[in-house]
């Protein structure tokens, strides 16, 4: 939450909305957000923290563990038209990576912007290459684009 809410607004300058969301109650947050958080972020969260006390949310989205009363850690973006882009589902001791998001929307926002007319490789960030798929670049992507290109 605290990475998320530092990384705010420039999520915001990408058009993103934020929303947490958790089986706790409004009343839970806000201790948290009270007690915990705003000594992370300064001013605390600065988007919608949601609750899904009964878990219909997360039963939905397939996060929510019935036989333990709680959400698994789920991160989901979601384009304009509400359709699901991308996802991520981690165990709950295991940390998320808010910059990997950030690159995740760029990458969905340079193709959707694209009108599917390019596609953006592992790893891919703006100002990168991206991929013109057609049936020339079958078995040609390797002339195209190296690994070394992901990772410099």
């Amino acid at each position: 939450m605290a990475a998320v809410a530092s990384k705010n607004k420039e999520l915001e300058d990408l058009g993103v909305q934020v929303l947490s969301m958790s089986i706790d109650s409004v009343f839970v947050h806000k201790m948290w957000d009270e007690n915990e958080l705003s000594k992370m972020v300064d001013k605390g969260i600065p988007f919608p923290m949601l609750s899904d006390t009964a878990g219909k949310v997360g039963s939905l989205y397939g996060v929510y563990d019935k036989s333990a009363g709680v959400d698994v850690r789920g991160r989901f973006i979601m384009d304009p038209d509400g359709i699901i882009q991308g996802y991520e589902v981690l165990a709950p001791p295991y940390g998320r990576n808010v910059n990997e998001t950030i690159r995740q929307v760029q990458a969905f926002q340079k193709v959707r912007e694209s009108r599917g007319t390019e596609a953006t490789p592992s790893g891919w960030r703006p100002g990168k290459q991206t991929l013109k798929p057609s049936p020339d670049l079958v078995g040609k992507v390797w002339e195209i684009w190296s690994i070394d290109e992901a990772f410099d």
